[in-house]
């Protein structure tokens, strides 16, 4: 037998990750299972299984529409030139560098969506798409590690080394999408192809930052490695991985004078007060931090990240979970670091309460990060709020970053559009199949719908967690070795009645905790027909231990009436407005449903609503609308009225018809607004 250098290398690696009780397809999309401090584990990759209900329709169009239309897409070198780049870099093509220079990280993320949808399909054509890409790959990749198109097709046309040389590149963030990307592929397939190269991107940035200059180390940009070198010690358990992760964060803010706000590094980590910048790098920065947390048990970080979790979510988050309010701007005030110095941001955070809805930036990135982070929180802590956050952030301002059939996508998530506004924005306020100035954000929402399944379980050394619902079968194993398989049936988030029933059980007794949404009413839960008796919180969740067996049911039932939410009266641009809820899901007013003469900031909507759930289809997709009646102003506005007296002209009661705000935009250019005026 004739083995190459490499193939031993390779195998010897495999054999490594074996000798630590790593089996390929036994650990989690964020594996925690081994954590120290993290409070929950993660339950297997690919042993969620969709059958039914909402998001078993999203991950079938995943699969059949997203996956094949954007790996065509990025495949294509005329369009998007993406996956060219990594030819050219490996010698196959010849030309120059296009795109933006974060463009490998985006084919990573593809690559993820791909693996991970494998985990769970084991259809062989995407395992063929993945094993036809990683050769060309590994070829672009130095024998050192260093692996980035842009730098080295550079090198290749000019011979000119350009590698790390300016710290506010994407390099780091494209190798940390490749580790988490090798990661799940690893665990999906069992190969460790992809794995052996984000291994070597690994070492390679392990030994950068031991040798660099105190500038370039501080390479602070969108980390995402962060997140990706915390997998690859969770992965193959070297100890060298940990130690890079932690002086990743020690590091920043020592930047000195090129430390910005918008990048999060003009002060420590550990001495920030408050979330600001870019959205997107600030999001991931916490989940990154919130991974070395639960390998550290560092309360330094958990402290800095509760400050900062606690200024988004009670200042500057929209009702749809989405985050970064600003296009443009300057850091708050001029900064409270140094007064002297103001600095630009941009898709960014901006001051508390500021939170405009017709300019709402609302990366669809940072609204995934925003996922990202609070699932590490999640699995730190045990705590329902940060799964409230997590599922208010999935059915609104992720899904609202993608069509209903998975081939046109928005960067920026408003909260209402109107054709008046006498201004063109810089990004389309419809879907597009191409997003040309940065195409970042549709690969990232293809491979976050591909794993949702990953988050709807955890496991403790009590038992088994439902983080969230939907129709699926689960088979795992707890924390201590016992087999569960289970059925869960629902029309979740569409009615609030979840049933539970055990096809297979641990041989003791143990713990099902359930958690109660924060918008839920008085919930109810039985097991086999009879009423459990222990309080469920909305908020929390409720925790059931007893001696189960198959054939068991569990019937949860959370109450779900639409519900008229105001904001606090400091957000200026919603004051005697109200959004509306049901459920998780947050409703919006679309002119394809209002008076064709009338604009729709012409309605107002009367405090004592009586709101009717009907079920509709848009773009073959079900949906559940709500019906109503609202409120008519008698006078249309003028064109260039800045101001006007108001009148005691009496409203006319009007049909109102509201549809899930993810769903806006789906059935031509439309109009929109979430927050509505309150008619009293």
């Amino acid at each position: 037998m004739n083995i190459s250098i490499k193939q031993l290398g390779t195998s010897l690696f495999a054999l490594l990750l074996a000798a630590h009780g790593l089996s390929a397809q036994d650990k989690g999309l964020v594996n925690t299972s081994a954590s120290k401090y993290a409070k929950l584990g993660t339950v297997d990759l690919g042993s969620v299984t969709w059958t039914q209900g909402f998001w078993a329709d999203r991950f079938k169009v995943c699969q059949e529409s997203m996956i094949p239309t954007m790996w065509k897409l990025y495949k294509d070198p005329v369009r998007n030139h993406s996956f060219r780049n990594f030819e050219i870099a490996a010698g196959l093509e010849k030309g120059e560098h296009k795109g933006p220079p974060f463009h490998d990280g985006d084919f990573y993320k593809l690559f993820e969506a791909v693996a991970s949808a494998y985990a769970t399909t084991h259809d062989p054509k995407l395992d063929q798409m993945m094993d036809e890409v990683i050769p060309v790959i590994a070829k672009c990749q130095r024998a050192d590690g260093y692996l980035n198109t842009q730098a080295t097709i550079a090198a290749i046309n000019s011979g000119k080394n350009t590698a790390f040389q300016d710290r506010l590149n994407f390099e780091s963030y494209n190798l940390g999408h490749l580790m988490t990307a090798a990661c799940v592929h690893y665990r999906a397939t069992g190969k460790t192809t992809m794995l052996d190269l984000a291994r070597k991107a690994t070492d390679y940035l392990y030994n950068f930052y031991k040798r660099s200059s105190p500038e370039l180390a501080r390479n602070a940009i969108c980390p995402s490695h962060y997140m990706g070198v915390v997998e690859m010690y969770r992965t193959t358990h070297d100890p060298r991985y940990l130690e890079l992760a932690k002086n990743l964060i020690d590091i920043r803010g020592m930047a000195g004078d090129i430390g910005t706000d918008d990048n999060q590094d003009r002060v420590a980590f550990r001495k920030m007060t408050k979330a600001g910048g870019h959205a997107v790098r600030a999001n991931y920065l916490f989940a990154g931090v919130a991974d070395v947390y639960a390998e550290t048990g560092d309360q330094s970080l958990m402290s800095t990240l509760n400050l900062m979790w606690d200024d988004v979510t009670s200042h500057k988050m929209y009702v749809t979970g989405a985050c970064g309010a600003l296009y443009d701007g300057v850091s708050p005030d001029g900064t409270a670091y140094k007064p002297d110095t103001v600095q630009k941001i941009h898709q960014a955070y901006g001051r508390d309460y500021q939170l405009p809805n017709f300019t709402a930036h609302g990366e669809t990135c940072a609204n995934i990060g925003n996922v990202l982070w609070n699932w590490r929180m999640l699995l730190d802590t045990g705590d329902a709020k940060y799964a409230d956050v997590m599922e208010t952030a999935l059915y609104n301002s992720v899904l609202s970053g993608i069509s209903l059939d998975g081939t046109k996508f928005l960067y920026t998530n408003p909260m209402a559009f109107s054709d008046d506004l006498p201004f063109n924005q810089r990004w389309s306020k419809d879907r597009v199949e191409y997003i040309s100035l940065s195409n970042c954000c549709p690969p990232n929402v293809v491979r976050t719908i591909a794993e949702v399944n990953n988050y709807l379980y955890s496991t403790s050394d009590k038992g088994l967690w439902f983080n969230f619902y939907g129709g699926n079968i689960l088979a795992t194993k707890l924390k201590d070795g016992s087999a569960v398989k289970l059925t869960q049936t629902t029309n979740y988030p569409w009615d609030g009645n979840i049933n539970v029933t055990f096809q297979e059980a641990p041989a003791k007794p143990t713990s099902l905790f359930f958690r109660i949404p924060s918008w839920s009413g008085p919930a109810k839960l039985m097991v086999n027909g009879k009423t459990w008796t222990s309080a469920l919180t909305p908020g929390q969740y409720a925790e059931v231990n007893r001696q189960w067996k198959a054939g068991d049911k569990i019937e949860l039932v959370l109450p779900m009436q639409a519900q008229l939410v105001e904001a606090n009266p400091l957000v200026e641009e919603t004051r005697n407005q109200v959004a509306v809820k049901r459920g998780p899901v947050v409703y919006c007013l679309e002119s394809t449903d209002f008076l064709k003469d009338r604009k729709i900031s012409s309605l107002a909507i009367p405090a004592s609503s009586a709101l009717t759930a009907k079920r509709l289809q848009i773009a073959n997709s079900d949906i559940m609308v709500l019906e109503g009646k609202g409120k008519l102003t008698p006078e249309q506005w003028s064109a260039n009225q800045l101001y006007r007296p108001i009148t005691d002209q009496k409203l006319t009661t009007v049909p109102l018809k509201l549809i899930p705000y993810y769903a806006w935009g789906n059935r031509g250019h439309a109009e929109m607004e979430v927050w509505i005026p309150l008619s009293r």
